[in-house]
């Protein structure tokens, strides 16, 4: 499936719970999320993520969330497919969100200034 112009654009900011667990919860997660970005940004529903999200070695980053531009028919489609992601999906052992505050979670529709870049052919 390839991102056409016509669809939406939705901003989320996903910030990072900031317990004391909170970075170990990630990085043990972190290759199936990373994964799951690839697979989306592949598709064209993913168009972007910080890049010090993804590229930096967590020693050399605080992270504090994730800041990201979908694509989707509608609010409901954007909003599951983030709630699938595992950095969302609830954790039994911890009794919260693996990494992301779901409660601090913001989904918006945006109007963008600029057109994004062409999704890179695979």
């Amino acid at each position: 499936m390839s991102s056409t112009q016509s669809l939406p654009k939705f901003f989320v900011w996903a910030p990072d719970y900031t317990d004391d667990g909170a970075l170990q919860r990630r990085m043990a997660v972190r290759p199936p999320h990373l994964e799951n970005i690839k697979t989306l940004a592949g598709q064209g529903t993913l168009r972007y993520m910080t890049p010090e999200s993804v590229d930096a070695a967590a020693a050399d980053k605080k992270f504090v969330g994730s800041c990201m531009i979908y694509e989707g028919g509608n609010i409901d489609v954007v909003r599951k497919l983030v709630e699938e992601d595992v950095y969302y999906e609830s954790d039994v052992v911890y009794c919260r969100g693996v990494r992301w505050d779901k409660e601090k979670l913001v989904i918006l529709p945006i109007a963008l200034a600029t057109a994004l870049p062409p999704v890179p052919s695979t």
